[in-house]
């Protein structure tokens, strides 16, 4: 079985940013120097604040807040 991970990441202004991944190390890489476009590199989402392992991978919510 993979191990997924569940993450929160945040800005300065405190825009929290959630998602999940199989190799954490790369993907919080990729939110940190910005190499895909989209809301972590318009907000400037790199500060990881919380993160966990699962064996089971979790569909993410897409919500766009009003």
């Amino acid at each position: 079985m993979k191990n997924y991970f569940v993450y929160i990441m945040t800005n300065h202004s405190r825009t929290l940013y959630t998602g999940v991944t199989n190799d954490l190390q790369r993907r919080v890489y990729e939110h940190k120097n910005k190499i895909t476009s989209g809301f972590t590199s318009r907000y400037k989402i790199g500060q990881l604040v919380f993160f966990e392992s699962t064996m089971i991978y979790i569909q993410p919510l897409h919500v766009k807040s009003r």
